[in-house]
């Protein structure tokens, strides 16, 4: 195993375990988790991969294979810089809730397509934290580890995501979708057997990142916290006449509750074409979530719309953007036979716009996080 002998090259001798941690696409439910609603996310099957051997002092190492070939050393937890804050966080909320944790010595190996918003960074803690709760027999139930790793990313990166990143990354089961509602985090896998209606989910990775994304997503949050203040509940997920709350509010906190509380009946929507076997159906329901994210949360962008429109012109029964927007890709549901046309209808549609091809590939629905050796 390449991380493995990493790890032998960097630390000497063997780590004490090796864990993998999975990224995740969201089948719908955007934007919907940090206003305590619903989502239905699935694992991936690429994600992160840390060799992990504990310490007998407090200080942690970390090296990752896509970085450098160097580890950096950390005496005091907030010494880490880039990527490694991610992992970092996960110790330092630890010790801040007093778990009996010590250092470790970590290297990282990671094969998430760059770029695709299927959420690295969530895989990145998570990945810590299953190593660290098997390490030191904390035995934290796995949702805990998911508000932990969170909690990381919140606190100590700084960056305000909702908790479906992380329970995606924890909880999914292969050939399931999870079912979360954010507020009670209350779980339930739901089967997605798209192979057994002749179906395929494609990931169309657009590539591309637009800046001021990260400020983008702290905007939308506020507002939607802003909302719910002026409609005097505890959170858009509350809201339960939609036109009497619209008509309270203007601009852009009209859009974002509309987006949210439309999303979440969406969600439910989506899960209950599953369970009665009408999978084929669930487009319609992706392209309206797509519409909203565009018009009422507007967190699309040239590509990701491009990416829809010529997937479902090509053929494919619904398409829509997936993760936080501004970038990362696009999911469309296809009918195997139509999945080469919709290809390349995607492409077509790249290169008449002289943009960089996007890339497109298949998405299984994998395990959660698990320890490898």
């Amino acid at each position: 195993m390449r991380v493995v002998d990493a790890f032998r090259q960097t630390y000497g001798g063997e780590p004490a375990g090796v864990w993998h941690a999975p990224g995740r696409v969201n089948l719908i439910g955007e934007h919907t988790d940090y206003n305590d609603g619903f989502v239905l996310p699935f694992a991936v099957p690429w994600g992160v991969t840390a060799a992990v051997r504990p310490r007998e002092d407090d200080t942690v190492r970390l090296r990752s294979l896509q970085a450098s070939a160097e580890p950096q050393v950390l005496e005091q937890i907030d010494q880490a810089e880039g990527w490694a804050r991610y992992a970092a966080g996960v110790f330092w909320v630890m010790r801040q809730e007093g778990l009996p944790i010590r250092g470790a010595d970590i290297v990282i190996d990671g094969d998430v397509p760059q770029g695709a918003g299927l959420s690295s960074s969530a895989a990145l803690e998570v990945a810590v934290a299953v190593a660290l709760d098997d390490l030191y027999g904390l035995g934290r139930p796995k949702i805990e580890l998911a508000r932990i790793a969170q909690k990381a990313e919140n606190d100590f990166v700084g960056m305000p995501c909702g908790i479906m990143d992380q329970a995606a990354s924890v909880l999914s089961k292969q050939g399931h979708a999870l079912f979360l509602d954010c507020r009670s985090l209350a779980s339930r896998a739901v089967p997605l057997d798209l192979a057994a209606h002749g179906l395929q989910l494609l990931i169309i990775n657009t590539g591309v990142h637009h800046e001021l994304a990260d400020g983008q997503y702290a905007r939308r949050r506020q507002d939607c916290e802003n909302a719910a203040k002026h409609l005097g509940v505890a959170s858009l997920r509350d809201v339960t006449d939609l036109a009497g709350a619209l008509q309270k509010l203007t601009g852009d906190e009209r859009k974002r509750t509309q987006h949210v509380v439309t999303e979440n009946h969406r969600v439910e929507a989506l899960i209950g074409l599953l369970r009665a076997g009408a999978v084929p159906e669930i487009g319609a329901l992706l392209i309206a979530s797509h519409l909203s994210l565009r018009d009422q949360f507007e967190v699309s962008c040239p590509e990701l719309d491009v990416a829809v429109e010529a997937a479902v012109k090509g053929g494919a029964r619904g398409a829509r953007m997936t993760g936080g927007g501004f970038g990362g890709s696009a999911i469309a549901l296809v009918a195997e036979e139509k999945a080469d046309r919709v290809r390349e209808e995607v492409l077509r549609a790249y290169d008449e716009r002289g943009w960089a091809a996007p890339t497109i590939f298949l998405a299984p629905a994998a395990a959660g996080a698990r320890r490898l050796a």
